[in-house]
C-alpha cells in the first residue's frame, strides 16, 4: 500500500485466508499489528483451497496477479486506472494440493484481464501472461509435485493470467498478448471430451 500511496484509518480489519485450519492467537496478533487494531478488532474469513469458495476466492484474484506481476516487472502500477478480468472457477477436488493445482490453473491457462492504463509501458506488458514462465505448458499441480511441493523452486512468473489486453488512454491505442489454453486447462480439471 505504501508504494501505491493508499492509507486505510478503521479500528477493525478483515481478512480472507486460504487455509484449511483457522489462524492461531499469534496469527491474528501479527494481523492485528500489521492492520493497527486490536486483536479482538480482527476477523479473519477462513476458506479452504478445496471448496467452493476456494475455488472462487483464487479465480477473482486474476486481476491482482496480472497488476502484482507489473508491479514485479517495474512498472508504476499508480498508472493503472481500472482492471476488470474474467477466469473459470475449478471445480471442487477432495485433495487440498490438486485444488491448489486446479485453482491457480484457471488463472494460469484460462484467465483473461483488461487494463485501462496510462503510459502504456510495452516491453513489460508482453511479459506479463504466464506462457513467459519456464513453467508453463503443464498442470500445476505436476510442477508442484516435481519441485517436490516447494514453491520456491518455480518460477514466479507463472502466477499471471493467459492473457491480457490494455487500452492505453494517453495515446487511444489497444493491445493484446498472451492466449487462452484450454487443453491444459481441461487436463488440470481431469475434464475428458465425448
Amino acid at each position: 500500500y505504501e508504494r501505491i500511496k493508499y492509507e486505510d484509518d478503521c479500528e477493525h480489519a478483515v481478512i480472507a485466508l486460504e487455509s484449511n485450519q483457522l489462524p492461531d492467537e499469534k496469527v491474528i496478533e501479527n494481523i492485528a499489528e500489521a492492520c493497527h487494531v486490536e486483536p479482538a478488532n480482527v476477523v479473519a474469513l477462513v476458506a479452504p483451497t478445496a471448496s467452493i469458495v476456494g475455488s472462487v476466492q483464487v479465480s477473482g484474484r486474476v486481476v491482482e496477479t496480472a497488476i502484482f506481476k507489473l508491479n514485479e516487472l517495474g512498472y508504476d502500477t499508480t498508472n493503472i486506472i481500472c482492471g476488470s478480468g474474467c477466469a473459470p472457477i475449478a471445480p471442487v477436488v477432495k485433495d487440498s494440493v490438486k485444488a491448489m493445482g486446479s485453482t491457480n490453473d484457471s488463472v494460469i491457462y484460462h484467465g483473461s484481464v483488461v487494463l485501462t492504463t496510462r503510459g502504456m509501458d510495452e516491453e513489460r506488458f508482453k511479459n506479463v501472461p504466464s506462457s513467459t514462465s519456464r513453467d508453463y505448458g503443464r498442470p500445476f499441480y505436476n510442477t508442484f509435485k516435481d519441485a517436490n511441493y516447494d514453491f520456491f523452486k518455480i518460477d514466479p512468473n507463472v502466477f499471471a493470467p493467459a492473457e491480457i489486453t490494455v487500452n492505453d488512454l494517453d495515446t487511444g491505442k489497444t493491445y493484446h498478448t498472451g492466449r487462452l489454453n484450454g487443453e491444459v486447462l481441461l487436463q488440470s480439471y481431469g475434464i475428458g471430451t465425448l
